[in-house]
């Protein structure tokens, strides 16, 4: 029962993410490189909150539950930031990067654009955030013991798996706003993306209430979603087209050579 737990969270959590990487990353060299150095930062951010957090609970009374519980909330809320403030130093450091590989390149373009960049750094924060988010849980999926014997949920490892799937597109949803908003420099979308993210995290401290949290988690994820579709380029009449199945007909013209006689059927 603790294997099938386990395999069956760990698939809700990172399936989707792990098809993404292995069909849109995996055969990219670069997007490889990007996708590693982009955990990298992310882990950066979550050390120097935890340093935060780390101090500031042991300069307070600990044996004050208030207190500890307004620290937590602290923490989050410095670990959000953190991580907002090292997407947009990631954010200067590939455009650094763009503009060196387009220097090096034959024909002065850069081998990945910028939206590609977004969508990778996005995945990248999703992945590992959403490693070090449910990792514990999906060890303690394993046993010995059943959820849920003591009056708990025995929800809480799949609705956790649904949270952490919720956070890893929410990540790559807000790289590629996040990227164009930088590049366009509309601040309103900046903070709209830093709102968002601070407001998503302050609802996961509603569980156990599970109904009060993932709803509103996933309708925000949909709104981002909808929102880094159309800010990556995408269209209804691409959706449409996607969903009908047709193939677009081929509308070239064929051009023979003078010295040679087309094939008659």
């Amino acid at each position: 029962m603790g294997a099938a737990v386990f395999f069956g969270c760990a698939g809700i959590a990172f399936g989707p993410a792990l098809a993404l990487v292995l069909l849109t990353v995996a055969a990219e060299p670069l997007r490889v490189i990007i996708l590693v150095a982009g955990a990298f930062f992310w882990l950066v951010s979550l050390l120097l909150a935890s340093l935060i957090w780390f101090i500031s609970v042991h300069l307070s009374d600990q044996e004050d539950a208030r207190l500890q519980f307004s620290l937590l909330v602290f923490g989050a809320a410095v670990s959000v930031l953190l991580q907002e403030l090292f997407r947009f130093a990631y954010f200067k450091l590939l455009k650094k990067a763009d503009e060196g590989l387009a220097m090096i390149s034959g024909d002065g373009r850069s081998p990945i654009s910028l939206k590609q960049m977004a969508y990778v750094s996005g995945l990248s924060f999703g992945l590992i955030s959403g490693v070090f988010s449910v990792i514990n849980i999906l060890a303690d999926s394993m046993g010995p013991g059943i959820v849920g014997i003591h009056g708990d949920s025995p929800y809480y490892f799949i609705t956790s798996a649904f949270l952490t799937m919720a956070l890893v597109f929410l990540h790559t949803f807000w790289g590629v706003i996040f990227f164009d908003a930088c590049e366009k420099r509309r601040y309103w979308c900046l903070g709209l993306v830093v709102a968002s993210h601070l407001v998503t995290s302050g609802l996961t401290f509603l569980n156990p209430w599970y109904e009060a949290s993932l709803v509103p988690i996933y309708i925000i994820m949909i709104c981002m979603g909808a929102w880094a579709f159309f800010t990556a380029g995408g269209s209804f009449r691409n959706v449409l087209k996607c969903l009908s199945c047709k193939r677009q007909e081929d509308s070239r013209v064929m051009m023979y050579s003078a010295l040679r006689v087309p094939f008659e059927d």
